[in-house]
């Protein structure tokens, strides 16, 4: 099974990225729409296309994981890049298929669009 990992620098600080990772509204802004994200550890959560499933490792303004069918396990693990920027440890671990690397880094431009805004 293919595995992707990341390393992406987001600009911001940590406070400023962590709710684009951990919220509906945040996620929903740059990868997909949100139906329900309990946001803690065990809670319920459902990304759009990527499927439904729970929330895996939930540490307030670091990680949080995701394992939903199909889309498998996706994990973003924030950490401090001086005091303007984050780096974004991300890992896709799809539950069957292939990982479209090309797809996430799309995604992932999106995203420090918005942060940079």
């Amino acid at each position: 099974m293919a595995v992707l990992q990341l390393l992406i620098r987001l600009p911001g600080p940590m406070g400023q990225v962590w709710p684009s990772l951990s919220t509906a509204e945040g996620l929903a802004a740059w990868l997909t729409p949100v139906d329900v994200l309990q946001p803690r550890l065990g809670g319920t959560v459902t990304l759009g296309e990527l499927g439904t499933g729970t929330v895996t490792a939930w540490d307030v303004d670091r990680i949080a994981e995701y394992t939903v069918a199909p889309g498998g396990r996706i994990r973003f693990h924030l950490e401090h890049d001086g005091e303007s920027a984050t780096v974004l440890r991300f890992t896709h671990e799809p539950a069957g298929g292939t990982v479209s690397e090309q797809q996430w880094t799309t995604r992932f431009e999106r995203l420090a669009e918005l942060l940079a805004a």
